[in-house]
């Protein structure tokens, strides 16, 4: 019985450290849309960083993307930069790849 609880346990440490690296490759997503974002409305590089944040915190209220895309979609369209809710997500798409390929690289 020790084989299968071996196995069992294997398994839990695999899918936590699935989630832990899946978690670390949105919040990163999360922060290169945030600057993304930042250039388009031509904030300041100390605006940028917090802005970053925002977008990495708004990620928080509920599940899925469409609390990041609401935000930057709001955001954008208020500070006068004529993007739609298809343009964020192809920017969402771009960024995913792009953070996961920094966190394999960093691995």
């Amino acid at each position: 019985m020790t084989t299968f609880d071996d196995r069992e346990k294997a398994f839990e440490n695999m899918f936590a450290h699935d989630q832990e690296m899946q978690f670390r490759i949105q919040a990163r997503r999360n922060r290169l849309l945030g600057e993304w974002a930042a250039a388009k409305m031509g904030l300041t590089p100390e605006e940028t960083d917090a802005y970053a944040k925002a977008v990495v915190q708004a990620d928080f209220e509920e599940a899925g993307d469409e609390d990041v895309i609401r935000k930057l979609v709001g955001d954008m369209t208020q500070a006068g930069i004529d993007i739609d809710e298809a343009g964020v997500r192809a920017a969402l798409d771009e960024q995913q790849v792009i953070a996961r390929r920094m966190f394999i690289e960093a691995q």
